[in-house]
């Protein structure tokens, strides 16, 4: 078996989901006897080494012109094109904005089978079985690809990035002449915010916050954390938050090892993006709200008097 793995970056550093994929990949290769190969673009030898740390045995590196700039059709053709060329019959992916955009279009090109949002990835024989939630996460099927290429993304936060020993390994640049397709011109990023997606703390935030200057409350317990800003759909649809904020099914699903809802009633469409976060604390002031029956630990009472009490205790104990 060879696994071909996308490796994104933002800033210089390898993204953490990306790395989680590596650890998915070498964790299958191993299990197989196979070889794991990581795929990047513009990546440095800083970027590379700690590729290889985390379980690549290849590298390689695209330098195509028509790349400076995100393109999803021109990455698929050369991720594909390198699979081909490397005899790779797997390719993972992270299952984050660029992965969902990314791996079905691989999947058509090596007309692989595709499964997204997979949480454990085992062998059958010649078939790739990949467990994922079901049923706004009611549930978890196995499916098994029995086509000859497979193509899959890994949930992010479900895999513990992992080093393998400082391994090292070899750099390929691929110098292709790939032409970019409607390439994006311009982005918008949050410099400095932490993703929701690949937060290991996040601290969401419901209508009950009563409006959008109200989440300082929210955004305060999340620096003293170390974690991420959320929210709910509601909070989104009247405009107090940006849509990269939304946790739920038509926002971003989460697996972090801390979820704090403030203020927020639990929705299905809201627990089917968080239920699978390790610790859940609920704070609410009707303790009827939903979101009680997934909480590990619940709190019933005023957010406006239970949030800046706890960034109080959580500062005390952290300085």
């Amino acid at each position: 078996m060879t696994i071909l793995t996308y490796i994104e970056s933002r800033d210089g550093k390898l993204k953490k989901a990306a790395l989680e994929s590596l650890t998915a990949a070498r964790t299958l290769a191993d299990a197989n006897g196979g070889k794991v190969h990581a795929i990047m673009v513009g990546a440095t030898a800083d970027m590379s080494a700690e590729a290889c740390n985390h379980g690549s045995d290849q590298c390689h590196n695209i330098t195509s012109p028509a790349l400076q700039q995100f393109s999803s059709q021109a990455l698929a053709q050369v991720i594909a094109e390198t699979a081909a060329n490397v005899n790779a019959t797997t390719v993972l992916f992270a299952n984050d904005a660029h992965g969902k955009e990314i791996a079905p279009r691989v999947a058509v090109r090596m007309q692989a089978g595709y499964v997204a949002d997979a949480v454990e990835l085992t062998t059958d024989g010649d078939a790739l079985v990949a467990t994922k939630p079901v049923y706004a996460g009611k549930a978890f099927v196995k499916a098994a690809i029995t086509s000859a290429n497979k193509v899959v993304s890994i949930r992010p936060n479900v895999f513990n990035a992992k080093t393998t020993g400082g391994s090292t390994c070899t750099m390929q640049e691929i110098a292709s002449d790939v032409e970019a397709v409607a390439p994006v011109t311009s982005t918008d990023l949050n410099t400095g915010k932490l993703d929701v997606a690949e937060a290991d703390i996040i601290v969401s935030g419901g209508r009950g916050l009563k409006g959008p200057e109200n989440f300082n409350i929210v955004e305060d317990l999340a620096a003293v954390l170390g974690g991420a800003v959320g929210a709910s759909r509601a909070v989104v649809d009247a405009g107090w938050r940006p849509h990269g904020d939304q946790v739920g099914q038509t926002g971003k699903t989460v697996s972090p090892n801390l979820y704090i809802a403030c203020a927020i009633s639990g929705a299905v469409q809201h627990l089917a993006g968080m239920s699978s976060s390790k610790v859940i604390v609920a704070i609410n002031k009707d303790k009827e709200a939903p979101i009680f029956s997934v909480a590990d630990y619940g709190i019933v009472g005023d957010v406006f008097d239970v949030l800046p009490k706890l960034t109080e205790k959580v500062k005390a104990v952290v300085s």
